[in-house]
């Protein structure tokens, strides 16, 4: 039998007690007149989650929340985490810091740290410093992606697989950046070599949704050859990225965007030159997905460790 779309036009009005205004007709919406802090009732942080179920992206303005209060608000919403590879920010146990003054972005669509395979189930990104013009973040609902396919493209990623590592080519990802720089940060990112198998199409553990799973850290599709795969790699990504799946933020220093890392792609817009762009991201910590078939996803490197077997 086949599954019937469970998203909801994220346009439409969301009762509760929030003041939640839709920015983009599929995915993103404003909520407004909130201040967020590790002291946020149960009924408050239970409507952010609600929120975020059903706008995929939910983004806050003139926010007062230093390192402290970041991970304080981050620990209501779930379990921090820190990056697997890359080291926290200073003066933080778990804050990822995004700072630029030379272009640099994280210009790719991605789902983050899907090279691991219990990754993030959210992240919490907050502005401090942004440039006066450019610096934008896309995020793309990858629920209405999948739901869009047409039948025959279902069918052949309903059983797919992919790999996802984070050992790749970056000066070719990071094209607006020095050889030397991509390499510099190839060696931080890449300090411990992930490889994970996961389903093409996951289902989403709150929501039920179906979810396209791919983005930059797909290496291949199991099964296929390379040629194969970057054919199939480019049409999801396009049927992802299309304009009607994605919304744009214009950042202001003090803005946060929390995302759901499990039912979105996003990437940075590496347009400010020079300009100064600082931004500093908690992440929660997520499950491993299940596909279509009820077939989780799986570690390939580093190699999982054997189950302990109990004395007979």
């Amino acid at each position: 039998m086949t599954a019937q779309p469970l998203y909801i036009n994220a346009a439409a009005a969301t009762p509760g007690p929030l003041d939640i205004v839709p920015v983009g007709g599929r995915i993103g919406a404003e909520i407004r007149g909130l201040q967020l802090s590790g002291d946020l009732d149960d009924a408050t942080v239970a409507a952010i989650r609600g929120a975020l179920n059903r706008h995929k992206v939910i983004f806050f303005r003139d926010q007062q929340l230093d390192n402290a209060g970041h991970e304080a608000f981050a620990a209501r919403l779930g379990a921090p985490v820190a990056h697997p590879t890359v080291p926290v920010a200073e003066g933080s146990r778990y804050l990822l810091d995004l700072e630029s003054r030379e272009g640099f972005a994280a210009s790719t669509w991605h789902t983050d740290v899907t090279f691991a395979p219990a990754y993030p189930e959210a992240s919490i990104l907050r502005a401090i410093e942004v440039p006066e013009a450019g610096g934008d973040t896309l995020w793309a609902n990858t629920a209405t992606a999948y739901d869009d396919l047409p039948a025959p493209l279902k069918a052949l990623v309903d059983d797919l697989r992919a790999i996802h590592s984070n050992s790749y080519d970056y000066a070719n990802v990071f094209s607006n950046t020095s050889q030397e720089r991509a390499e510099a940060y190839r060696k931080v990112f890449a300090s411990t070599v992930y490889e994970t198998e996961h389903p093409v199409v996951r289902v989403h553990p709150e929501t039920g949704e179906r979810n396209l799973l791919v983005g930059q850290f797909v290496q291949r599709f199991v099964g296929l050859n390379s040629a194969d795969s970057q054919r199939i790699f480019a049409i999801l990504q396009e049927h992802i990225t299309k304009p009607e799946n994605t919304v744009r933020w214009r950042w202001r220093a003090g803005d946060v965007a929390i995302w759901d890392n499990r039912a979105t792609q996003h990437r940075a817009i590496a347009d400010f030159g020079l300009q100064g762009r600082h931004l500093r991201r908690a992440t929660i910590a997520g499950t491993v997905p299940v596909g279509i078939d009820g077939q989780p996803s799986r570690a390939i490197k580093p190699a999982p460790e054997p189950h302990a077997i109990a004395a007979e």
